[in-house]
């Protein structure tokens, strides 16, 4: 795995141990960004990081500073040794999505991307937690990526702008 495009180009990214973590694949990030454009500047929220592929990529595109987010002491190791290697700087919290929005609203901190990749057993799960945890959470003109299973989709309440798959795996960007 290695990052698409931008200062990063061509690095190699490490993905955490064992089986729970499926990252983004290299193709999909690709046509992802080229869907996103201009991400320069964007404030970006990873949650369910895993490698951090998604962060890094949008980091090397020109995003101004990124907080990544996981449950998993293996996919913290992984972003860690990621951003050690790249030498890239980033936020890494090692707590669930839902405690981690919990505390940026109370934090009153605002996000202009947020990807969400959660492993694809738990997508369905989690629709209704982060459907009402996400808005607080959203910068003006912000966009949720969503990532999961094309048979077993998340779907949000927000407003969805985007949808396309890519084999077993579906994209949706949501309008903040």
């Amino acid at each position: 795995m290695r990052v698409v495009a931008g200062s990063l180009k061509g690095r190699t990214l490490h993905s955490p141990l064992g089986r729970e973590t499926r990252p983004t694949q290299d193709r999909v990030r690709e046509a992802l960004f080229s869907v996103l454009g201009h991400v320069q500047g964007a404030l970006v929220l990873d949650l369910f990081a895993g490698s951090g592929a998604l962060a890094i990529e949008a980091l090397s595109r020109g995003a101004s500073a990124a907080t990544l987010v996981d449950s998993s002491p293996q996919a913290i190791a992984a972003i860690r040794r990621n951003l050690d290697e790249l030498e890239v700087g980033a936020e890494v919290r090692h707590q669930t999505a839902e405690a981690f929005l919990t505390r940026a609203r109370r934090e009153h901190r605002q996000y202009d991307l947020v990807f969400v990749d959660p492993p694809y057993s738990r997508a369905s799960g989690l629709r209704e937690r982060l459907s009402a945890a996400l808005p607080a959470v959203l910068a003006p003109q912000a966009r949720v990526i969503v990532e999961s299973d094309s048979r077993s989709p998340l779907a949000l309440e927000l407003a969805l702008g985007f949808e396309r798959r890519y084999g077993d795996t579906l994209i949706r960007i949501y309008d903040g």
